[in-house]
């Protein structure tokens, strides 16, 4: 039987090489187990959670793309970061550090298709984003109030059929008439969608998958702030 690994005799360079390894595999106690101990080793929380939990995700979502992992096991990884995040979260509030950004994500008015959705979400989680998950079937209003109560960095939309795609336009315009469309990065997908429709409906970007999706915001997030 092998040896049940202590945790806290690795150096901290090898403890955060064995979260990636438990992220991978999702398992949720270790993830708590490492997080607790760096922390009790004076890493910040910031740090813990771009070098730990954030950089173990990047991980799963390139194996994720690349069609090496499935959906059953980024449910898993996902479960274990928000162990993790669940002791970060409250830390990072108290001392006002910024996360990677923020996005408010829903479903199009009309469709009830979330699993891309859902797991977009936890996606961007794994990168260090605060999510606010709209849920199924938003309208244009509830897109709004989201935006006007969160302020967050992104707007993201999922659409499953092809008939609830052309809602992405209604609810771009309409933030457009109100004149604060280039307040928010746009970000669009679902399996009809391809980069013509989303740059056809004024999207900033198109995102084929999850993964992508994370590191694509990442990037935008990067370029925004660099020209801020």
């Amino acid at each position: 039987m092998e040896e049940e690994l202590d945790l806290s005799a690795l150096s901290d360079e090898e403890l955060v090489e064995q979260m990636h390894d438990d992220l991978y595999d999702g398992l949720a106690d270790e993830i708590t187990e490492g997080t607790n101990i760096l922390l009790s080793r004076d890493w910040s929380a910031s740090k813990v959670l771009e070098e730990a939990l954030v950089e173990g995700m990047r991980i799963v979502g390139i194996d994720f793309r690349d069609g090496i992992l499935f959906v059953p096991e980024v449910l898993l990884a996902a479960n274990a970061m928000k162990a993790g995040m669940a002791i970060l979260r409250p830390l990072l509030a108290e001392t006002g550090e910024v996360q990677t950004g923020k996005i408010v994500i829903g479903t199009v008015k009309g469709d009830i298709h979330d699993i891309g959705k859902n797991l977009v979400g936890m996606m961007f989680e794994g990168a260090g984003f605060e999510v606010i998950d709209l849920g199924i079937n938003t309208s244009v209003e509830e897109y709004l109030a989201a935006l006007d109560e969160h302020r967050p960095d992104i707007l993201g939309m999922s659409a499953l059929l092809t008939t609830t795609m052309p809602y992405m336009k209604v609810v771009i315009d309409t933030m457009v008439d109100k004149g604060i469309r280039d307040d928010y990065i746009v970000m669009v997908g679902g399996a009809p969608l391809n980069e013509e429709f989303g740059e056809a409906v004024g999207a900033d970007a198109y995102c084929r998958d999850a993964a992508t999706a994370a590191e694509t915001a990442t990037r935008l997030m990067a370029d925004r702030r660099s020209v801020a």
